[in-house]
C-alpha cells in the first residue's frame, strides 16, 4: 500500500516536471517513470526476500510449518526479535519504495529535465508538487 501511494506521487512529480520542462510525450515519460519505480521496487522486494531467507536459514522446521487443520500461530523464531528485528522490519518495508523513488528520480533528471546530477536537482520540484496538491483541495467562496 505504501508503494502504491508513493507510485502515484512519483507519477504526479514526473508529470509536473515534464510539463515545466516542456517535454514532448509527457504521458510516455510519466509511464516510463512509474514502470521504472514499479520494476525496481519489485526487484528490491525479491532482494529483501533473499535477505530474510538468509537470516532465517531458509528452512522451515516443524514449528513453522503446520497442517491446514491445526489451530494456532506459527512460531517464527530466530532473527526477528528485539530492536534489531524492528530495524530489519522497517528496512524491509521502506527500502523498496525508497530505491524505486531514487530510480524514478534518476530517469526524471537524466531524460526529462536534463539537469546535472546533484542532490538538489535529484529532489527538485517535490515542494512544488505538494503545494499544487494542497492548492487542488482549496475551494473558492462565492
Amino acid at each position: 500500500m505504501i508503494g502504491g501511494i508513493v507510485m502515484i506521487l512519483v507519477a504526479l512529480w514526473i508529470y509536473q516536471s515534464a510539463m515545466r520542462a516542456k517535454t514532448s510525450n509527457v504521458m510516455m515519460w510519466v509511464a516510463i517513470g512509474a514502470v521504472t519505480f514499479f520494476v525496481v521496487q519489485l526487484a528490491f522486494i525479491d532482494v529483501n526476500i533473499y535477505i530474510m531467507e538468509a537470516i532465517k536459514g531458509g528452512e522451515g522446521d516443524s514449528g513453522y510449518e503446520r497442517d491446514l487443520t491445526s489451530i494456532g500461530d506459527r512460531k517464527n523464531e530466530g532473527g526477528f526479535q528485539g530492536f534489531g528485528g524492528v530495524l530489519l522490519s522497517v528496512y524491509m518495508e521502506l527500502m523498496p519504495q525508497i530505491v524505486g523513488f531514487l530510480a524514478a528520480a534518476l530517469v526524471r533528471i537524466k531524460f526529462i529535465t536534463k539537469e546535472p546530477l546533484t542532490v538538489g536537482n535529484l529532489f527538485s520540484d517535490i515542494k512544488e508538487m505538494f503545494q499544487s496538491i494542497k492548492q487542488s483541495f482549496k475551494t473558492t467562496e462565492k
